[in-house]
């Protein structure tokens, strides 16, 4: 079986750059999957002899795809065309892909090199084809089914369905990136829309025991869903004993600065493994105003003494939003069961963070210090 595969930001790139990045995304749809490549100006073409099922359910993961179709490929000559079409419409019918009874259809038609016809001419004769098979009926504006016709020289390529991809760009060409992840909804889907974006991931899990309970277990279930986004590029898993952190924080700070002086402690953590790691970003699941450590006030106040880049992917989207993708990559079902949640958190939080008396909190309770212990327990969890 063959498969058109395409793409679409990397096209507008560089030659050269295009080229690289069409590498990656072959080599990621290879990891999943047994098959070859031929590239025909700028259409990947994928052969495999493995089932379709199996050839969609990679082909669903792989970030950088915008569509994919089934390909069925003959000679340009009318009568070929014809015979494809007469075998493989029968089994779409079949199927129930197409209903001629009560189903419209159009035919599409491209064409790269020179010949003795037009499009529309070829469009209309393929049209013809299916007439006389179904006796459907013809619309161009709003079709039903639509079959597709695309004729490069001597080569005819016939398909019936564009499958919408995950599109973005492929995973690993962007670099790598450490994701903070916790037991809750939004910290997977921040990590999954940087895979979206070419990046590698890592991801750092802050154990609050004894002021959490053990969330590694749905930390790693999670790391697994996000895994099957992640073809070939590998996704590390990390830990860091948070509690002696927090233990720290709640004896020496006030307790209203807890969220803001715990969130500071976990960007500075993220650092030292990112710079281990060679990555170049911090990522984390912030929406603006959703929670009191998320306000702006408090975002600026937490993220002024780390250095390295911190970039918060889900930060304009609502809790609705976020859970919608939550579902759709399978973090939802694990992200929900019950944990207990953080009890370090205060019953007055802070809201409006300022800035100056944060920094005088930091060096008051010497937040450098604890943190180089803290960190020291940092360790890969998932090997």
């Amino acid at each position: 079986m063959k498969y058109f595969i395409r793409y679409g930001e990397i096209g507008v790139k560089s030659r050269k750059v295009r080229r690289k990045f069409e590498k990656k995304l072959m080599k990621n749809i290879m990891t999943g999957l047994e098959c070859k490549f031929s590239n025909d100006n700028g259409r990947i073409i994928l052969s495999t002899e493995k089932e379709d099922k199996t050839v969609r359910e990679v082909l669903d993961r792989i970030f950088g795809i915008v569509s994919y179709s089934r390909i069925y490929e003959t000679v340009t000559d009318n009568e070929k065309i014809a015979e494809v079409i007469k075998t493989v419409l029968p089994e779409l019918i079949k199927e129930e892909k197409f209903n001629p009874e009560y189903q419209t259809f159009a035919v599409k038609c491209r064409r790269v090199g020179e010949h003795d016809f037009s499009s529309q001419e070829m469009a209309a004769y393929v049209g013809s084809v299916v007439i006389e098979l179904t006796d459907a009926k013809v619309n161009l504006s709003n079709p039903d089914f639509t079959v597709y016709v695309e004729v490069r020289d001597e080569k005819t390529f016939l398909y019936f369905e564009k499958i919408r991809g995950l599109g973005g760009l492929p995973v690993g060409s962007q670099g790598r990136v450490v994701c903070l992840i916790s037991g809750g909804i939004d910290s997977p889907v921040a990590a999954f829309q940087m895979l979206k974006r070419g990046c590698s991931i890592t991801l750092l899990h802050c154990d609050n025991y004894p002021y959490g309970e053990a969330t590694v277990e749905k930390v790693l279930k999670n790391a697994e869903n996000l895994r099957r986004y992640s073809l070939g590029e590998e996704v590390k898993v990390y830990s860091i004993k948070y509690g002696k952190y927090l233990e720290h924080v709640m004896k020496e700070a006030p307790p209203r600065m807890t969220c803001v002086l715990c969130k500071s402690g976990m960007y500075q953590s993220a650092e030292i493994l990112a710079i281990n790691e060679k990555a170049n970003a911090i990522v984390d699941g912030s929406s603006i105003g959703q929670v009191a450590s998320q306000t702006l006030n408090n975002i600026e106040a937490s993220r002024y003494h780390c250095r390295m880049p911190i970039f918060s992917p889900l930060i304009s989207l609502d809790k609705l939003e976020i859970e919608s993708i939550a579902r759709k990559i399978g973090t939802y079902e694990v992200s929900i069961i019950p944990d207990g949640g953080c009890k370090a958190v205060p019953k007055y939080p802070e809201t409006h963070a300022d800035l100056e008396l944060t920094k005088n909190v930091i060096e008051e309770i010497n937040q450098r210090k604890i943190l180089e212990e803290v960190t020291k327990s940092i360790q890969r969890i998932d090997v």
